[in-house]
């Protein structure tokens, strides 16, 4: 006997996975986990029994229901599934993936608009963050061809823009959470942060490499993986995360000065394997770094574009393309960002119902 759970399979940013309403899922975590394991295919390396890609990007999944908050229209669980293991880390949050939240609950009826444009306040259960979230609409539903270009993702389609609210120490509970912006680990001067995902950088070539490699190149280095993770284990304890070794934060990235035209170069580790991009709210803590002096990325980034005096631009590079954050600094202390806002996509790609064991 098998059990149907209806779910709509979707691309968000550079991820995908299947996304469910919250009541049509088991309220008990464990249950639920068990579920999501089995529908994703893991503990399996190529996931063959399930929806799993066998890459960190394609084993995620995304939880969504109507939001009781004053002021919010949806709350979002993102869950990734591990694949070599039995486990489901909702630790951590993903603004890919949240991308697809808006048009999913449009789709499923969580929420409606008129009008060519719909703007919806988003809730990130994982770490309290909230978003705003703004789709173009065409006869209530959402619009899916558009002119919007974002590196990983083939071709073109219609924006998502995204303006993250607050989210300092959305894990950590601090922007620094050392306290400081340089500390040194096994010898090695990092900065720790959290704007929305709590990530350690430290520059490449202190870790021994040029931070120019391949993906697949970090991938078979052993050596770099094993110091790097070392580091991650001390620099979590640090920022008041605990023993790491089974979470998926903090994330690394090592940091070199640009090759292509942007601010600064990065390649980072999620946290064993290498991204093949970076992911949108490590995206927002690099930048982060990148605008507050004497920080690891600072020393390495080249000037920020400015406007209108409290507003930066970071275009963080990385292994497949660019990604471009804008914020919004306080007017009277340029070190605290008010908001940070980014361009994603999202499409659907599959509506059905997935089979899992009772």
């Amino acid at each position: 006997m098998q059990h149907a759970i209806p779910c709509l399979f979707m691309r968000g940013g550079t991820s995908r996975g299947p996304f469910f309403r919250a009541s049509d899922l088991p309220s008990a975590i464990a249950e639920r986990d068990r579920v999501l394991l089995a529908v994703m295919g893991s503990p399996d390396a190529r996931q063959i029994d399930g929806l799993g890609g066998a890459d960190p990007l394609t084993s995620k999944v995304g939880i969504v229901s109507r939001s009781a908050r004053d002021g919010v229209d949806l709350d979002f669980l993102f869950a990734q599934v591990l694949i070599h293991e039995s486990r489901v880390d909702t630790t951590p949050n993903c603004g890919n993936m949240l991308a697809a939240v808006v048009p999913f609950a449009l789709e499923t009826g969580l929420v409606s608009a008129k009008g060519e444009i719909a703007t919806f306040r988003v809730h990130t259960q994982n770490t309290g963050t909230l978003a705003d979230i703004s789709v173009r609409l065409l006869d209530g539903k959402p619009v899916y061809a558009g002119e919007a270009k974002i590196d990983g993702v083939p071709g073109t389609a219609s924006p998502v823009n995204i303006s993250f609210l607050d989210t300092e120490g959305s894990v950590c509970g601090a922007l620094l959470p050392t306290g400081n912006r340089i500390d040194q680990f096994d010898g090695v001067a990092v900065t720790c942060i959290d704007n929305g995902m709590p990530v350690i950088l430290l520059s490449a070539t202190d870790a021994g490499v040029t931070g120019y490699e391949t993906r697949d190149e970090l991938n078979k280095n052993a050596a770099l993986k094993a110091r790097i993770e070392s580091i991650r284990l001390k620099a979590g304890a640090a920022m008041g995360l605990g023993d790491v070794s089974k979470k998926v934060v903090p994330k690394v990235s090592l940091v070199a000065p640009p090759r292509a035209g942007g601010s600064l170069c990065t390649r980072t580790f999620i946290p064993h394997d290498c991204h093949a991009s970076i992911g949108v709210l490590g995206a927002v803590s690099v930048a982060t770094a990148a605008v507050l002096e004497g920080t690891v990325a600072a020393r390495i980034c080249s000037p920020a574009a400015e406007n209108d005096g409290h507003r930066r631009s970071i275009s963080v590079e990385h292994p497949t393309g660019e990604f471009t954050v804008n914020f919004t600094l306080d007017p009277s202390d340029k070190s605290r960002v008010v908001s940070a806002e980014l361009l994603r996509t999202a499409r659907l790609i599959m509506r059905g119902e997935v089979y899992v064991r009772r």
